[in-house]
């Protein structure tokens, strides 16, 4: 999509502070952290959120979460991180290309 922040991340129109990138998932730092280890891991795919996932899209979302957590692996957090997918504006998604968070480093309760 032209107007996904997201999208323009993968495409490299907008930097990020890349983690991890293959051809079909992208992690990156998050830019307004809410923990000391807060990064997002999103599909290169245009998905706009999770009540969007279809089941072609089932491995991707799969991966998401096992990059996710290997990332946490190897920024210190394995013994305890939580990972959020939010859905939609009263959940508190504000860009809509689905993205995982993983957020470590601390211990409850959370903000977010």
């Amino acid at each position: 999509m032209s107007d996904c922040i997201f999208c323009k991340i993968v495409a490299g129109e907008i930097p990020a502070r890349k983690m991890y990138e293959d051809d079909e998932v992208l992690a990156f730092w998050d830019i307004a952290p809410q923990a000391p280890v807060h990064f997002l891991v999103i599909p290169k795919k245009h998905i706009a959120a999770p009540v969007d996932v279809l089941e072609e899209d089932d491995k991707v979302i799969g991966k998401l979460i096992r990059i996710g957590a290997g990332l946490a692996a190897e920024n210190g957090v394995a013994d305890g991180f939580r990972v959020i997918f939010n859905n939609g504006r009263k959940a508190g998604q504000e860009v809509f290309h689905i993205h995982l968070h993983i957020l470590g480093g601390r211990e409850k309760p959370w903000r977010m």
